[in-house]
C-alpha cells in the first residue's frame, strides 16, 4: 500500500528526516513514536504534500503510484487522509456542507454520481450518532469555536465519511481526556479493515491501549532507530525515550 524508501526531507534548508524506509501493507496498523524534535511533524507534512517542506531524496509509492508527484488534492482523492494535531478552523464554512463537497469530489473521482443534500444528511447523521456528536455541529463552521476534543471528533467524522484507504493520525490524542479518547479510538477502529491501513503518530502509549498497532517504530534524529511490536510501546512507557534510544544505538 505505502512504500517509503530512503526518504530525506527538511524545512527551510535544514534536513530533518534522514533516510526513513517503511512499508505499510493493507490491514496493518503502524505507530510512529518519538520525542519532540524527532521528525514526526515533518514526516506527516511530507506525506500530505505541504509546500513548505522539501523532499531531499528517496521515494514514496502509494498503491503503485508516485505519491511525491501528486498534489495534496490528488493525494486525498487517491485515498490518503491525515488528521492533524491542531485541526484548522474555517470560519463561515458550514461543517456539513464542507464534508458533502469533499464526499462528492471523491465520488466523482471514482466515476460515481454525487449525492444530494438530503442523501448526505442521512449519511452524516448515522456517522455522528456512532461518534456521539450532537447534531448541532452540522450547522457550525468547520472547527470554529470547537474545543480540542470536538476538533478531534470532527476529524474522525471526516475520516468515517470519506473512508480513506490510508489514514495518518498525527497526535490525535493530544488534549483529549479519557472519555473523548475512547470515542475517537472507537471511531477509528470501526473504519479499519483488511483493505485499509493506519499510521498512528503519538508521544505516549495510552492511545495505543485503544488502537492496538501491529508494528511500533521509534523515531529519533530523523531516523527510525528501532522497530518492533506492541510490546515496544510498553517498553518505552517503562524506560522512557532517552534510555530506549541509547540502548538501541548501543545494539547497533
Amino acid at each position: 500500500m505505502l512504500e517509503i524508501k530512503d526518504l530525506s526531507a527538511g524545512f527551510q534548508g535544514k534536513e530533518i528526516i534522514r533516510g526513513i524506509s517503511l512499508t505499510i501493507k493493507k490491514g496493518e496498523v503502524h505507530s510512529i513514536m518519538g520525542p519532540n524534535g524527532s521528525g514526526k511533524t515533518t514526516f506527516t507534512r511530507v506525506l500530505a504534500g505541504h509546500p513548505s517542506f522539501d523532499v531531499l531524496g528517496g521515494e514514496i509509492t502509494f498503491n503503485g503510484k508516485n505519491l511525491l508527484g501528486m498534489s495534496p488534492e490528488e493525494r486525498g482523492l487517491a485515498g490518503l487522509f491525515i488528521s492533524y494535531q491542531d485541526p484548522v478552523e474555517i470560519p463561515g464554512v458550514n461543517n456539513a456542507e464542507f464534508l458533502r463537497m469533499a464526499y462528492n469530489a471523491k465520488l466523482l473521482h471514482h466515476g460515481r454520481e454525487e449525492v444530494d443534500p438530503l442523501e448526505f444528511d442521512e449519511l452524516i447523521d448515522s456517522k455522528m450518532k456512532i461518534l456521539g456528536m450532537d447534531q448541532k455541529y452540522k450547522e457550525r463552521s468547520v472547527n470554529d469555536g470547537f474545543s480540542g476534543g470536538e476538533k478531534k471528533k470532527n476529524e474522525v467524522l471526516q475520516m468515517t465519511v470519506l473512508e480513506p484507504v490510508l489514514t495518518v493520525l498525527d497526535e490525535i490524542d493530544s488534549g483529549l481526556d479519557i472519555d473523548a479518547m475512547k470515542v475517537v479510538a472507537e471511531g477509528v477502529n470501526r473504519l479499519m479493515n483488511k483493505e485499509r491501513g493506519l499510521i498512528v503518530i503519538t508521544h505516549y502509549q495510552r492511545l495505543l491501549n485503544y488502537i492496538k498497532p501491529d508494528f511500533v517504530h521509534i523515531l529519533s534524529g530523523g531516523r527510525i532507530v528501532r522497530s518492533g511490536g506492541y510490546e515496544l510501546a510498553s517498553e518505552l512507557e517503562a524506560v522512557g525515550y532517552d534510555r530506549l534510544i541509547i540502548n538501541s544505538e548501543k545494539k547497533e
